[in-house]
């Protein structure tokens, strides 16, 4: 029986908040939303189904930016702790968080809340860390904050979204200075739409589906002003079933290869904002 891509990677990562790989270039890498593994207290009062968690996860995200040497990818459930959420809102108490979803069997106690707030404020510690010492190295970068969003809610067998309201790649840009990074952000756009996915061209727009608006991005674009350049991408999941989770092998190596490609232009897009 075949291996889904992340299977041993998660199996190997129970406890564990997050894997760095840490490696030379300016451009870093980002599956926040990969995670599936929860705390067995929080886990033991949540009232989903793993699969619910998973449909509402960004499972194989981290597959797509394993070509990157600096790459963070987080483990714990955004079920858990939403790393791209504020901090304030970070824990999905309400179902209005939550696409509509009673996350909670009861009300979780204050420790467990403040316990997977504790991840939060370490992982932008770390974050900002890393991003620093990138900064020393590079003067500038550019995080690829990479995420995938669900494009068949009404079901297995309902049509999918509206292709005008669903972009195959969502480019999100809205926190950061778009005239600044304009060079980077239209070098971005257009290399992706010179490429092939299946023989098909790439279906890539900013600012459709999503807008960038997350709280990693805005934390970049906050303490890195003038250095750091972070992109939401958000990748249809036209890559697996977003309802039973099985992948699409294939098409999750062409967006691997894709990202990968990305690494030597945006380098160089980079190096013209000196």
């Amino acid at each position: 029986m075949q291996r889904e891509p992340t299977e041993q990677f998660r199996s190997a990562t129970q406890n564990a908040w997050w894997t760095v790989n840490r490696g030379d270039g300016p451009i870093v890498g980002t599956a926040i939303h990969n995670g599936h593994a929860m705390r067995s207290d929080a886990r033991a009062l949540v009232a989903l189904t793993e699969e619910e968690r998973l449909r509402e996860e960004d499972p194989f995200t981290e597959f797509i930016i394993r070509d990157l040497a600096n790459r963070i990818v987080v483990h714990r459930s955004r079920f858990e702790v939403d790393i791209n959420r504020a901090r304030a809102g970070a824990i999905y108490l309400q179902p209005a968080q939550a696409w509509g979803l009673s996350v909670w069997r009861e009300q979780p106690p204050a420790e467990l809340i403040e316990t997977s707030l504790a991840v939060h404020d370490e992982y932008y510690a770390m974050l900002r860390s890393m991003l620093t010492a990138i900064e020393r190295r590079h003067q500038r970068f550019i995080v690829l904050d990479i995420h995938s969003y669900n494009h068949r809610r009404q079901g297995p067998e309902a049509e999918p979204a509206d292709i005008a309201e669903a972009p195959e790649i969502n480019i999100g840009t809205s926190s950061m200075d778009r005239a600044k990074w304009a060079d980077v952000i239209d070098t971005l756009v257009a290399a992706i739409s010179a490429t092939t996915l299946a023989g098909r061209p790439v279906d890539v727009r900013e600012n459709i589906a999503f807008q960038g608006r997350g709280e990693q991005t805005r934390f970049i674009h906050e303490h890195f002003p003038d250095t750091g350049c972070a992109i939401a991408i958000e990748f249809k999941k036209t890559f697996m079933d977003e309802w039973t989770g099985k992948p699409d092998l294939e098409a999750l190596r062409s967006l691997r290869t894709l990202v990968g490609s990305l690494v030597p232009i945006l380098t160089e897009a980079l190096a013209r904002q000196r």
